[in-house]
């Protein structure tokens, strides 16, 4: 049963805050946005080891430790890679569909939940099973 909640949630969380800072990066215009994706890919090539103290450290101050926290929580700020893949996929994304769902009355979020996420479902299931194989590690 642990392992069905914390996959579970690690998962969810990782679909849908990937998939939220992904389409940011793709579609959404703003200063510094290509500085912010290059500091996030450079996220992916510090080791774990060199992260492990720090993370331990902050957890043990949130009391944390010996919680299925550790486990989840940080699955909802997402993961470099899969927003990576999800942000190249949704570049691929026609921008004339987000141009007349925005003639149409749709909010940006509206774009995103109405249009993008139906027309992004292999690369969302990709990130879930990629999770899940990376959750039960």
């Amino acid at each position: 049963m642990n392992t069905i909640i914390v996959t579970g949630f690690t998962v969810l969380g990782t679909i849908v805050s990937s998939s939220i800072v992904g389409y940011a990066f793709a579609r959404i215009k703003g200063r510094g946005r290509n500085f912010w994706f290059v500091i996030l890919l450079s996220t992916m090539m510090l080791p774990p080891q060199v992260t492990m103290i720090p993370v331990y450290l902050i957890f043990s101050n949130l009391g944390w430790v010996n919680t299925f926290l550790p486990l989840i929580v940080p699955a909802f700020f997402g993961n470099a890679f899969f927003i990576f893949l999800l942000r190249q996929f949704f570049k691929a994304i026609p921008k004339e569909l987000e141009e007349s769902a925005i003639i149409d009355g749709c909010s940006t979020f509206g774009v995103f939940w109405r249009i993008v996420v139906p027309l992004s479902k292999p690369a969302l299931i990709t990130v879930g099973i990629l999770s899940f194989m990376g959750s039960l590690e």
